[in-house]
């Protein structure tokens, strides 16, 4: 009997690979850095009962209806924006996604953002770099202490919860705003549950955690921006599409804000001319969020535990309702 096709649509570890090779016949896109075409993508997909994808790939009702034989689509990622789940479920294809492996990495990456923002780390290295450290001087590159002030989180979905224990850490007070309350968070890490507004006027630091929807496109615009206070610091590990990148580039040019720390970007990757790249007060990261070997490698043996468990009949183990 013939094993099912699964595609992969970037190069990933073999030795990742080796424990499901006797139950498919896995095809991979050659490049680990470089997305495969559309034409390569359609091609492999027709006749692929399982794809692993990345968030690079569209998979919209051309690919479902190309892929007579599809089954189930695994995101390597939380978010599945660039899938379309209405033509998936019209298709009958499985949709899984990543949640749970990759939050803690996350955290770790958002709240290193926020420390190297604060204390102007990026910065400071570049001025060594360039040979700019004559002599030692107290305010010498002084940026803004992260403990004992105020946290604002958007969104506190796992990712923003492992933020906040962070911040616990740090001795800071810790706002929310969230779709709904969540009680548990507040009794156990001491959250505080404020309206939108109220968690940009009062935040030291406001932090994006939310996905990427149609209510959320833009949340972060020139009237949010206003809100926050001068000193503040704006993080976004969430998606380039909650941001309004104009308005971001007025605030801090204007000084409405002070300083930024960026891993995604409405449209990416951005070239070295983008006009965030060229502030020192902004630090802009390659979409790198979750990219630890361990996390990595976490999410790549989940996903391929999805495709098995929705080709072989036991179910997956994280399905996007």
């Amino acid at each position: 009997m013939e094993k099912p096709k699964l595609y992969i649509t970037r190069k990933v570890p073999e030795k990742i690979l080796e424990p499901f090779q006797q139950d498919f016949t896995i095809s991979m896109w050659k490049y680990e850095e470089e997305p495969v075409p559309r034409e390569v993508l359609l091609k492999e997909i027709s006749d692929s009962h399982g794809v692993l994808c990345m968030l690079s790939e569209t998979m919209d009702r051309e690919v479902f209806n190309t892929g007579s034989s599809l089954q189930v689509v695994a995101n390597l990622a939380v978010g599945y924006d660039n899938i379309d789940l209405h033509a998936a479920r019209e298709a009958g294809v499985v949709v899984t996604n990543t949640p749970g492996v990759l939050t803690e990495s996350t955290a770790d990456l958002a709240f290193s953002l926020l420390l190297a923002t604060a204390r102007r780390i990026v910065e400071a290295n570049q001025y060594i770099k360039e040979d700019k450290w004559k002599q030692w001087s107290p305010y010498l590159l002084a940026g803004m202490d992260v403990h004992n002030k105020t946290i604002g989180i958007v969104g506190m979905g796992r990712i923003g919860e492992a933020i906040a224990r962070r911040a616990q850490g740090f001795g800071m007070e810790i706002l929310y705003h969230n779709r709904s309350r969540k009680v548990e968070s507040e009794k156990q890490i001491g959250a505080t549950y404020v309206d939108y507004a109220t968690l940009l006027n009062k935040a030291d630091f406001v932090v994006s955690v939310v996905p990427a929807t149609p209510q959320t496109n833009h949340m972060f615009n020139k009237e949010a921006f206003q809100k926050m206070k001068r000193s503040s610091i704006f993080i976004n590990i969430s998606r380039g599409s909650v941001v309004n990148e104009n308005a971001l580039v007025e605030a801090l040019e204007t000084g409405e804000i002070s300083a930024a720390g960026l891993d995604v970007f409405a449209e990416e990757p951005i070239r070295s001319d983008h006009p965030l790249l060229n502030k020192t007060n902004v630090i802009c990261l390659p979409h790198i969020g979750s990219a630890s070997t361990e996390t990595r490698s976490s999410m790549l043996q989940l996903c391929l535990e999805n495709i098995s468990g929705v080709i072989h009949g036991t179910g997956p183990i994280t399905e996007v309702k």
